[in-house]
């Protein structure tokens, strides 16, 4: 289970750059590497991404631990992902409403949601 959710972070972290290029482009010129950071993590613009960026430090601190990774702990996750990015029909709304509009928006984040649909497929 620790390697399959190893490789979802890293398929989560792709798509969490491509969603934070694109509303970027949307946003407009943000100046210094550090200053997109501060937009980033402070902006209203940028605020709704907080829920993607939570569940992956929640992921990455998981995994950090050394103890094994359950089955029901890896379920629990994948479950988590998808009331944010689909399917699941009780997930939160207003977040997949961003993330569907940009879905259609760029071919990156398309493949880097579908790599992340295929790494949610493997835990079963």
């Amino acid at each position: 289970m620790k390697t399959q959710l190893t490789e979802l972070a890293r398929g989560l972290r792709d798509l969490h750059k491509q969603l934070i290029h694109l509303e970027t482009q949307y946003f407009g010129a943000v100046g210094s590497p550090l200053e997109h950071l501060q937009l980033i993590t402070n902006h209203p613009h940028f605020a709704w991404l907080q829920k993607l960026s939570g569940l992956m430090t929640q992921l990455d601190e998981r995994l950090d631990d050394a103890e094994p990774v359950t089955l029901e702990e890896a379920r629990a996750f994948r479950q988590s992902v998808e009331m944010l990015i689909g399917p699941c029909e009780e997930g939160d709304q207003a977040f997949r409403a961003k993330y569907n509009a940009l879905l259609h928006d760029g071919p990156e984040l398309v493949m880097a949601h579908g790599a992340v649909r295929k790494l949610l497929a493997a835990i079963a």
